[in-house]
């Protein structure tokens, strides 16, 4: 497993420096699932700042290269895995595709967009990982159209068990540049919050769907 704690650390002050990744565990988010949250991430910020952009693109590339050794084809999972896709296809000189979260309902009514040649070993790019539900449909999808899935790579993951048992099943490797344990490390070391708060932001990892109640027990 990929683990380089000097990337881990650059993009997690990266993803903060711009506000990609918000903090707010005495307000927290709500997401769409209903889940209270500590933590917004939106890594599409990254694409307005080219330095970061740059940094990204090369070390999703040199990820790929060290984890996966080569590929035919890059795929970009819809919306946010798209641009980062087609940033890492151009990086490596190989073809880029992308997949749609569900068919077009119109004209070739594609779930697959790009050139289609079945038995190519594809790198599947996303920007978050969750609980890897939706980056594991687009994984089914290019399976289904003859693909030979390498693996999964991310910018950043939450680091929930669910995505680790979720990929698992699939039988589907992933990897990321950073996460949230290292995230957390780096925010209490660099004042994005407090240290009083790390105990409860761990917390949340552990048990997402459930912190929320726990939140408004204590007060």
């Amino acid at each position: 497993m990929y683990n380089n704690s000097e990337i881990e650390q650059k993009i997690a002050e990266f993803l903060l420096q711009i506000k990609a990744i918000k903090l707010q565990p005495a307000n927290p988010f709500t997401w769409a699932s209903g889940w209270k949250s500590p933590i917004y991430c939106d890594n599409r910020v990254t694409l307005s700042h080219p330095t970061i952009r740059t940094y990204i693109r090369q070390k999703l590339s040199e990820l790929i290269q060290e984890e996966f050794g080569s590929a035919s084809v890059i795929a970009g999972v819809a919306t946010a895995g798209i641009p980062q896709g087609a940033l890492v296809a151009q990086e490596l000189g190989l073809p880029f595709i992308y997949v749609r979260s569900k068919a077009k309902e119109h004209g070739t009514q594609s779930l697959i967009e790009g050139e289609i040649n079945p038995g190519q070993r594809v790198v599947v790019i996303e920007d978050l990982i969750s609980t890897g539900k939706s980056s594991l449909q687009a994984v089914k999808a290019l399976r289904d159209a003859g693909y030979e899935v390498a693996g999964l790579v991310a910018i950043f993951s939450y680091g929930f068990d669910i995505a680790t048992e979720n990929f698992a099943e699939a039988k589907c490797r992933f990897v990321t540049l950073s996460n949230y344990a290292a995230l957390i490390d780096y925010a209490a070391e660099h004042n994005f919050v407090q240290k009083s708060d790390v105990d409860l932001l761990n917390d949340w990892r552990r048990s997402p769907s459930d912190w929320g109640n726990q939140i408004e027990q204590n007060h």
